[in-house]
This record gives C-alpha cells, structure tokens and sequence, in this order.
C-alpha cells in the first residue's frame, strides 16, 4: 500500500539482531512533514540502533533479519549502495550527540561543511564559502565569516554543535536525526541549541527524529513521542497524551524519575569542613617567541565558599565558569594563584580540638596525608577508571596507597565487597573490568573507590550528567543514603538545576570565575536576585520550571 505523500520516514517491523540474538524487536513508527518525533528510553534501549539502522551505518557484525525503512516512499534496504551514498546528506543527515569526536580536529570547521556541498550538490569555491558562511548565520554562529577558518578546538560546546547543525542542514535534507543533541551542553546553550531547531523545522518544514533520554526536552520539542526499552517501543503518543496520561508502567517510572524529589533540605547549623577564601586561579597567556606573559585567564576570580560537616554545597553554572577549576584546586591539582582553602582537622593537642590547615600552604608530600579524607567522583566514569585493572584492584589502589585499614589482602577483599554491596553492586562484581558494567554501574564502582579511603569529603564533578535519568535518580539517593550514614560533606558541580534541590543543601551560582549568588537552595532556586541566576532558571526546560518547588 503507497504511503501517504505528507510521510517522510516509516519503519515498518523493523528487527536486528546479532548472533541470532535480537536487539530490536518489531519496531514500527512513522513521522511525518515537519514532525519532531521524539524517541526516548535508557542507554542500551535500542534508540541509536534505530537511527542507525535508518542511516543504512549498522556495524557488520549486525545483521537486519526483519521488516523495512522508507524514505519518502523509497524502500533503503533495497537500495545498492552507491545510491545509499546520495542519500545520506542529502536526504537524511545526522547530528551526533558529542561534537568534539564528529568533527575532524584538523580541518576547519567551514571547509568540513563546505565538503558536504561539493559531493552533493557540486558547489565548490567562492560559492560554497558564500554557502557555509549563510548557514552558519543561519544557526546562530556569531562571526561566521572568520568562524569559516577556524579549527573545532578554537570553538566551545555549543557552536561545535551548531557548526554540526549547519553541516547537517547544507543540502537541505527532508528528515534531520538528532541523536542526543544537547546532552553535554549547559542548560542556556541547550535552550538556544533546541530553539535553533524548532525555528529550522518551522522555516524548512523539516522534519526531526530526536533520540533523547531526557524528559523536560522532549516536553519542549515533541510533536509525538515512542518509547523504546529493551529493543522494543512499548508506547507511543502525541505529547499531550503522552504527558498527562501515560499508559504503560516503565513510561510512568521514566516521568517520575525525570525530576527528582524537589523537597528542600534544611540547613544545619554545623561546624565547617572546608573554607574557602577569596581564592584566585590565573592561568597566564603567553605568547610571542619568547613566550611572555601578555596576560591572564582568571579562571577563579575571588571566590568564597564554605562547605558544612554532613551537608551538600552545589556549585552550578556553565561551562568555562570556574566550577571544576575549584575542585581541582580544593585538590591541588593546579596551583591556586592566591587565597586560601582551610580544611578543618582533629588537633594533634587537646581532645576534641580542631585544627586549620591551607591546602595551598602545603608541599605534595605534606598534601598526601589529607588526599584520603578528600576524593572526587569523575564526569565520565569510564574514563575515569583504569581499564587493564578489575574492580577489586582499582579500589584497593587508593587503600594501599594512601595506606587505609589493613594490609592483609584478606581483610581488604572483605573490605572491597562489603564496598561494592552499599553501592548497589555484588561482591562477585570485584573480578570483572570497568568495560563489563553500564554507564550507571561503572559510577557506582567509582563512589566505591572514593568510599575506600574513608573520606570527608568527595568533590562530585557532573557525576549524573552523562547518566539516564533513572540510573541518575538511583546515584543521587546513593549519595544522600551514604551521607546520612557516614556524615560525609559533598561539593556537587553541576548545571543540572532539577536535581540541586534532591541533593543539596546550600547552591552557589557561578559566573566568569565569580560567584554571583548564593544561599540555601529554596532562597536561590524559589528567589533568585542575580539576573543569570534567573536565566539560568528561564533555561531550564518546561517540564522542570513547571515542577520546580
């Protein structure tokens, strides 16, 4: 039967498998002209395979045993693939979810775009520059005829992804697929980045397959939503319906995870752990031959902050702000250009007396000491563990290092799986390597590696940022179990604003190196008074600012 003419992409019974075992079941959805659909569901769910699959991109090793993909009424899998060739770019294009790996970092950003326009449409010279420079006005890029000549790393987050955008956009493709667009970039930038889209759509009548696995942007963007688990969708609706009656149980736990408990924690009125004063970190600019300093990157510009026993500060703001350049020099990973971080310490005297002691005052070797009673928590939890070791020997490395609880091998392996299991995970976990586990569980393994020591406190840099949001609500009341427990103190960099009232007690409101606002989270999130502070709040996607507290 002929698809109606107003249908740009139908997947009809589509199934892969690999190995004989099935990876998407039976998949069937359609979208229509000028239709953002979106497809949603956790990691693993099958929702890359899908865009994949309709890209005619599927690694050899899978094999598509079931169903069909037309485009504009043109069966793919039945095309040879030369013609296949045509269509990408062309008809349908892509963007991916992290900009910095899609672009190649040694060729300009114009010239990469102006690539797609000579192989498909033939357009080459002063014409194809004309071309890259209107569409780079077209998706917002602030100076795009000097941009044309600069190089990927010489861009921030978000005009990579526009530059992506405008790639994707050059031959005017029928269908656009967005493939977690914005979940790397802060909530200002993903604001600007979904309203360039939508604004595209309703200028070109496009029409957008967006994967996402986040709630408040499928609120602000869809027209209808799927939802994919474990390689089948088990709903499917228009946003409204979707929204206000969802109808099968793991799309109601998704809604439900997707904005976590907006309780608002009292504040305590506890001793301080860690006081930070007027604290400045300049990176210097050189340049010239003989390389002088003709300047300063003042990454940390004067920052105050102080962090209570037993209590939650999170430090938001967007990237470049400052936020982790703090916890590096909390750390002393880099080198505090001036001020003072006073980290509170039992007395060497009298019992029950504390004593100060400056990070920045203090020698590598005086720091040691002091490394185990603060630990971090990475972004990236894969990269951030070793993966030649196994579990059970990347946490006892900081035990044996730092030299906490025994040394006998038997009493640290009880240590280790006494470990694994308050963070969710089973003893047995401790033989495998970091590649085994799921993005949620490798940050498990690394709360367990920062719990080993026995730290104070643990500096959280955007640990749930990279995380669906169900694993996302499950490290966040980890964290708040294992706070109550141990008593312990948390620094939580992020620029998620709907988990700061989960998780915190106190926020601080970073920007350009300062900190612009800051109090408990009811005062800062209910009565913001800074005006970024606001725009940080106005950002945030609906759904969120219809929820918040």
């Amino acid at each position: 039967m002929a698809l109606a003419l107003s249908t740009v992409l139908n997947i009809k019974n589509l199934s892969i498998a690999v190995n004989d075992s099935p990876l998407i079941n039976d998949i069937s959805f359609s979208i229509e002209s000028g239709e953002i659909f979106a497809l949603v569901g956790e990691s693993g769910s099958g929702k890359s395979l899908t865009s994949l699959a309709i890209m005619r991109l599927l690694p050899e090793a899978l094999q598509v045993t079931a169903g069909e993909i037309s485009l504009n009424q043109t069966e793919l899998f039945a095309l040879p693939e030369y013609q296949m060739q045509k269509i990408r770019g062309r008809q349908v294009a892509m963007i991916f979810q992290e900009p910095m790996t899609s672009l190649n970092p040694v060729m300009k950003v114009g010239e990469q775009v102006a690539e797609v326009l000579r192989v498909h449409l033939k357009i080459r010279g002063k014409q194809a520059r004309q071309k890259v420079v209107s569409l780079f006005e077209e998706v917002g890029l602030p100076q795009a005829n000097d941009r044309y000549d600069w190089y990927p790393h010489q861009l921030s987050g978000g005009q990579m992804q526009r530059v992506m955008i405008a790639m994707a956009l050059a031959c005017e493709p029928d269908l656009l697929i967005a493939d977690e667009p914005t979940t790397a970039l802060d909530v200002t930038i993903q604001a600007q980045v979904l309203e360039l889209l939508k604004s595209i759509r309703d200028k070109r009548g496009l029409s957008i397959l967006f994967i996402t696995h986040d709630m408040g942007v499928v609120s602000e963007m869809a027209d209808r939503v799927a939802v994919m688990k474990q390689g089948e969708i088990v709903e499917q609706a228009d946003k409204d319906h979707f929204f206000s009656n969802p109808q099968h149980p793991y799309t109601q736990q998704l809604l439900a995870d997707a904005i976590p408990k907006q309780s608002f924690k009292p504040i305590i009125d506890t001793n301080a752990l860690l006081q930070i004063n007027d604290l400045k970190v300049h990176f210097p600019v050189k340049k010239g031959l003989f390389q002088r300093t003709v300047g300063y990157v003042k990454a940390v510009d004067g920052v105050t902050l102080t962090i209570k026993k037993g209590q939650t500060l999170a430090l938001v703001g967007e990237s470049g702000s400052g936020k982790s350049t703090i916890g590096q020099a909390i750390l002393k990973l880099v080198n505090s250009t001036s001020g003072s971080v006073d980290f509170s310490t039992p007395g060497v005297g009298e019992a029950g007396i504390e004593s100060i002691v400056d990070f920045t005052a203090l020698t590598e070797k005086q720091m040691k000491p002091f490394r185990k009673k603060v630990q971090v928590i990475f972004q990236d939890p894969f990269s951030a563990l070793n993966p030649r070791m196994t579990i059970s020997e990347i946490i006892r490395e900081g035990m044996d290092s730092l030299q906490v609880g025994s040394r006998d091998k038997k009493d640290q392996d009880a240590r280790i799986e006494e470990l694994l299991e308050q963070v969710g995970l089973l003893s047995e976990h401790k033989y495998r390597f970091p590649h085994e586990f799921s993005g949620g569980q490798r940050q498990r393994i690394g709360i367990a590696r920062a719990l080993a020591v026995e730290p104070e406190l643990i500096i959280c840099d955007e640990p749930t940022s990279a995380l669906d949001v169900t694993v996302r609500a499950q490290v966040l009341n980890l964290l708040e179990e294992l706070q109550q427990k141990y008593q312990l103190s948390f620094l939580f960099i992020t620029h998620d604003l709907s988990i700061i009232p989960a998780i915190a007690h106190e926020v601080a409101v970073m920007k350009e190196g300062r900190i612009v606002e800051q109090g408990s989270v009811e005062q800062v999130m209910r009565f913001p008074k800074h005006e970024y502070t606001q725009a940080l709040l106005n950002s945030a996607p609906k759904l969120l600012r219809q929820e918040m507290p």
